[in-house]
């Protein structure tokens, strides 16, 4: 907001105190953020700016952190071309990693997007009895730590009936789920199920509920009413809600860690073996292009909001 004109020396004085906390609180939150992107393209193996690096030396840049993303892992035989693609596919460490983020993400993203929105679709129907205590269950993954919700969940995929007191069968039976992909999109679900419950509640809070009375008016059933009047509207916030379902599933590794076993390795618990075996600068090329992507998403979800208020009439501040 700009100063007035009128503003007296107080004023002013507090002004720009307050737009220097400001910058002192932006620059204490993003600057552990982008330290990581120059130190990635660091051409010796550490985790500190080189002498090189500070004197902007070209010599002290390389790219060979980002090429061992693609090349860990291959078994570097195939010459360029289709098969030094296939190679890259099947072999690398790292694209492995990143492909099962991407489809663990994916499946877990559509089934908390789902369960969500329909979760809070009766969630802020008036009629609906306990609300409070429900929304509190609901959102209880996002509140108990981290690791509670990991160790229970792998003590009941590992052996679900076992957790009841009753004997289902040996620790092989079918329906064990650690070490499964199955296992690891449920648990990223139940993670990711606040998120949406929380984005698209605050959504429908502003959704004017004339409108699906008149929709019912005009001989609308519920379906359709859903499907062409109320969709449309809380649409914005549902994408939303996915979004930050899909990030905290990418982010995820305490669950992982628990759950998934060495064939569901995902770029976070990829990143942490990296961080325990082998500390190579690898990582922070990854960070920074887990850092590129986090803008994208979060450029994507300020756009989205921005959308839903011009839908409900609300200029964008």
């Amino acid at each position: 907001m700009a100063l007035p004109t009128y503003a007296d020396p107080l004023e002013r004085g507090w002004h720009y105190a307050y737009l220097l906390i400001c910058a002192l609180v932006f620059v204490f939150l993003i600057a552990p953020i982008l330290v990581v992107i120059p130190l990635s393209f660091n051409a010796e193996p550490y985790f500190t700016f080189t002498s090189k690096m500070l004197t902007l030396d070209p010599q002290g840049y390389s790219l060979r952190w980002y090429d061992e993303l693609a090349t860990k892992g291959m078994s570097g035989t195939a010459a360029a071309g289709a098969a030094w693609w296939a190679d890259l596919w099947h072999n690398s460490v790292w694209v492995k990693a990143a492909r099962n983020s991407i489809v663990i993400g994916f499946w877990a993203t559509i089934l908390s997007t789902v369960l969500g929105t329909l979760a809070a679709l009766g969630l802020t129907r008036p009629e609906m009895p306990c609300r409070r205590l429900i929304m509190a269950v609901l959102i209880s993954p996002m509140i108990v730590p981290i690791i509670i919700v990991a160790t229970g969940m792998f003590f009941f995929f590992s052996n679900p009936c076992g957790i009841l007191g009753t004997t289902c069968g040996p620790a092989e039976a079918p329906w064990r789920l650690t070490s499964t992909y199955l296992g690891v999109i449920l648990a990223h679900a139940v993670l990711g199920i606040p998120f949406v419950i929380i984005t698209v509640t605050a959504t429908l809070s502003g959704f004017d509920q004339s409108l699906s009375r008149a929709a019912a008016s005009l001989g609308g059933n519920p379906r359709t009413t859903f499907f062409r009047v109320t969709m449309p509207l809380i649409l914005p916030g549902v994408v939303s809600g996915a979004l930050f379902a899909f990030v905290t599933s990418f982010d995820e590794v305490v669950a992982v860690l628990l759950i998934a076993g060495p064939e569901q390795q995902t770029i976070p618990r990829q990143m942490w073996n990296g961080i325990r075996e082998a500390i190579s600068p690898a990582i922070l090329a990854m960070a920074t292009i887990l850092v590129l992507v986090s803008i994208g998403l979060l450029a994507t979800i300020e756009l989205l909001r921005r959308r839903s208020e011009r839908l409900r009439g609300v200029s964008p501040g």
